[in-house]
C-alpha cells in the first residue's frame, strides 16, 4: 500500500502542498530479515566476517563461521531489534576472549564459531597444530 502513495494522498492526509513539493521522492523501507542480515555479514564489500577472518589471518589462524552460526547471529540481531547495527556488537561479544588469548597461543591453527558459541553456551572451538613427536624431531 505504501509503495503506491501519490502526492495527492499526502495532501488528503493533511500535509501542505508546499512541503510535498519539496519532497521529490517518497520511499518505503522494509524490515530486514534473517537472510538480509546474513548477506550483510558474508557478502558485502566490507563484510564483518571477512574483516575478522583477515584479523585472524594476521596471526596465522583460519577463522570459520558455520552456517548455523551466521543464522544465529542474524536472528540475535533481529531479537535485539537494532537491525544491522547489532551485528558488530554481537560479533565482538563472541570473539573478544578468543582474540585476546590468540596472540599468546602459537599452536592455534583454526577457530570455529558455531551456533552454540553465538548462544553463549560455549566458547568458539580452537583447533591446535599437532605437536611433533620425539621420533619426528630425530629424523
Amino acid at each position: 500500500m505504501m509503495r503506491r502513495i501519490a502526492p495527492e494522498d499526502m495532501v488528503r492526509f493533511g500535509m501542505i502542498p508546499e512541503f510535498i513539493g519539496r519532497l521529490p521522492v517518497v520511499t518505503v523501507l522494509d524490515q530486514l530479515k534473517v537472510a538480509d542480515l546474513e548477506k550483510i555479514l558474508l557478502r558485502t564489500k566490507n563484510a564483518m566476517v571477512k574483516q575478522y577472518s583477515k584479523l585472524f589471518a594476521m596471526d596465522g589462524v583460519r577463522l570459520r563461521f558455520t552456517s548455523d552460526a551466521v543464522k544465529a547471529i542474524a536472528a540475535k540481531a533481529i531479537e535485539l531489534k537494532t537491525g544491522a547495527r547489532a551485528l558488530r556488537a554481537i560479533l565482538e561479544g563472541i570473539m573478544l576472549e578468543v582474540m585476546y588469548d590468540l596472540p599468546q597461543q602459537e599452536d592455534v591453527t583454526e577457530v570455529i564459531v558455531d551456533a552454540a558459541s553465538v548462544a553463549g553456551r560455549r566458547r568458539p572451538t580452537v583447533k591446535r597444530a599437532a605437536k611433533a613427536t620425539p621420533t619426528e624431531n630425530a629424523a
